[in-house]
């Protein structure tokens, strides 16, 4: 008999059977989909590895967690580097000096620059409401000015939603930097696994305490009565952890929680490199949010062609099986 049943196998589910396998407890991993890894498993195309559900870069401030994953495979050092398609140029996301560069003329970018520098420190990240809300006409101006070319129509994309309907602390997400780092993370551990997610996940799971079954849908095999857990009609004692989405687990009883998804079109390329960076923003004009490509995060420069995806926001539908519920929607009625 099992100690722990762990539903879901992505980056929770799987470092915590590992670590409970550790201690001589017998763990059940049971997984909706055909594969483990979650959101984290990758595909090959024309063999160039890419993340079937969108982009993935590791980034830690904890030397423990970098310690912890360096046990199971092999990393390089990555640092991530967004650009944004706006006014015809591509600046760097989050803004910063090299963006102001390049989309004011000199006086004004240096003006702009100047400004900054006498109200914030060199190097520090500033939200773009605090912008908006300055007392400086020109920083006040410089901050609307990012607000709607980086945020509104993006949000407006993203979300679905009017921008006033947005959690704050999505906006404050990509703030602006006052110098030239044009880094998208600021951590202290940044890199990706050699040899791709897959191998992680796979070493994450290989100890012989760990059971793996896929194609296992949760609610098929655990039930609930009267205060206790069953799986697979006979009563379970042990610890149940479960890293979906809480509403599925209980057939959507109180109704279901609100999500956006995303529809992910995927293209090979017979040439080397379409765009110079991994992720290029679209925030305003095209129907999709960025492109990625993945050779950049894969670093197989050697290989011909490249694969790019185009992410399309929309609705996510919990009675479509095909619909993934990738951003939880975060206001007063859901929390």
């Amino acid at each position: 008999m099992q100690d722990v049943i762990i539903v879901g196998s992505g980056f929770a589910g799987s470092v915590l059977a590992e670590r409970f396998s550790n201690t001589e407890k017998k763990v059940l991993v049971l997984e909706k989909r055909n594969h483990i890894g979650g959101n984290g498993y990758e595909e090959t195309l024309h063999d160039i590895r890419y993340h079937k559900y969108g982009p993935h870069i590791f980034h830690t401030n904890s030397k423990r967690v970098k310690d912890y994953v360096e046990q199971f495979t092999s990393w390089y050092f990555y640092e991530h580097r967004v650009l944004g398609k706006i006014d015809g140029e591509c600046v760097p996301i989050p803004f910063n000096f090299k963006s102001i560069e390049l989309l004011f003329y000199k006086e004004k970018a240096k003006l702009i620059q100047t400004k900054l520098l006498e109200h914030y420190e060199w190097n520090s990240k500033v939200s773009i409401l605090d912008l908006k809300n300055s007392e400086d006409e020109e920083i006040r101006e410089f901050g609307e000015y990012v607000f709607e070319k980086v945020f509104l129509h993006y949000t407006a994309k993203q979300w679905n939603t009017d921008i006033s309907n947005v959690d704050i602390s999505v906006i404050n997400r990509v703030p602006v930097v006052v110098g030239y780092d044009d880094r998208y993370f600021s951590d202290t551990y940044q890199m990706m696994p050699r040899y791709g997610y897959n191998e992680l996940f796979e070493h994450l799971l290989s100890n012989k305490n760990i059971t793996v079954k896929t194609n296992v849908n949760a609610i098929d095999v655990i039930s609930f009565q009267n205060g206790k857990i069953f799986y697979e009609g006979k009563e379970f004692t042990g610890i149940l952890i479960y890293t979906g989405a809480v509403d599925e687990l209980f057939s959507y009883e109180f109704g279901p929680l609100p999500y956006r998804s995303l529809d992910l079109k995927f293209e090979y390329l017979p040439q080397n490199y379409y765009q110079a960076c991994s992720v290029l923003n679209y925030p305003n004009e095209e129907d999709f949010t960025r492109i990625t490509e993945f050779k950049y995060l894969s670093q197989e420069s050697f290989k011909t062609g490249t694969v790019i995806l185009k992410e399309y926001p929309k609705t996510y539908d919990y009675r479509n099986e095909s619909s993934i519920p990738y951003y939880a929607i975060f206001n007063e009625k859901n929390c």
